[in-house]
């Protein structure tokens, strides 16, 4: 196959990483079970899998890690008293549906239409465990987007926000003007994304770069300052887990990134390594001038 055929467009990623997390979910030893993820990823999840430079084949343990650890932040949050839950690009993702939470959480995806209308009706015979409202829209449109965080942020007085796998697709830009817009609604308390450095976003250029820009799906954002990129744009980190470390204690890495993980600092942030983290930020309120309380490990 033609490998720059293989994305047609960023929502295309969504099966790609869906097909991740049935494989996960296969293992006996699974770290988490997706019941839906092998429907959801469809026919197009192996097409993509098939087409993939063997490096990008290789990459279910960093969705596997990155799963984790997300599950654990959000998790973590809604028992403290996140009450909405707002998932900006939320793909394919069914955390409404195999996490347990509790029934009067409100759980609100946000993606381009067709995305979720495939979704809605691949699940239509599954129960959420929670409130869950899918919002049709364009997250590339500053004004909408402004307009339903506020909103949204009316609805709870404690609400989280999830960008997982979006922010590298946008341009830092967009990523400041985002940033800026959360920290600007006092309700949202919480933000989790995902985070990779200039040295990744050089390798998967390298490697799959002509797939991605043929989809019009290529990634921009990749702070040399790391996850300190959100200090000036309203937003401390209170957690930032190596997506390599992670990897390494769920016993997903493959033999010879085991190896290279048992180097001295082989976890840590250098914006000329490949690097990606899971980050849990909190705003910083006006008058606040701590620095970050948790650092890449």
């Amino acid at each position: 196959m033609n490998p720059p055929a293989s994305v047609r467009n960023v929502s295309d990623t969504a099966h790609w990483v869906a097909l991740y997390r049935a494989l996960e979910s296969e293992r006996p030893d699974a770290h988490f079970h997706d019941a839906h993820a092998r429907r959801l990823a469809g026919t197009r999840g192996e097409q993509i899998h098939a087409t993939l430079p063997r490096p990008m084949r290789n990459a279910a343990w960093s969705v596997v890690a990155r799963t984790v650890v997300m599950d654990r932040m959000i998790q973590a949050e809604i028992s403290a008293g996140v009450t909405l839950v707002v998932n900006l690009a939320a793909g394919l993702d069914t955390r409404p549906y195999r996490l347990p939470l509790p029934p009067n959480l409100v759980w609100v995806e946000v993606d381009q239409g067709p995305l979720l209308a495939e979704k809605a009706a691949l699940l239509e015979s599954a129960e959420p465990h929670c409130t869950l409202e899918r919002i049709p829209l364009d997250l590339s449109q500053e004004a909408p987007v402004r307009e339903l965080l506020q909103r949204l942020g009316q609805r709870a007085e404690k609400v989280l926000v999830i960008t997982e796998g979006l922010v590298m697709y946008l341009r830092p830009e967009e990523v400041a003007t985002l940033a800026r817009t959360m920290a600007g609604v006092p309700t949202i308390q919480g933000w989790v994304t995902d985070v990779i450095s200039p040295g990744l976003l050089r390798m998967i250029e390298k490697d799959w770069g002509h797939a991605l820009r043929a989809g019009s799906a290529s990634m921009h954002f990749a702070p040399p300052e790391g996850v300190a990129w959100f200090e000036s744009r309203g937003w401390r980190v209170a957690e930032c887990q190596s997506t390599f470390v992670a990897a390494r204690a769920l016993r997903r890495l493959p033999r010879f990134l085991r190896l290279l993980s048992y180097l001295p600092g082989s976890g840590g942030f250098d914006p000329n390594r490949p690097w990606s983290g899971i980050c849990l930020l909190r705003p910083i309120l006006r008058g606040d001038h701590a620095g970050p309380d948790g650092g890449a490990q």
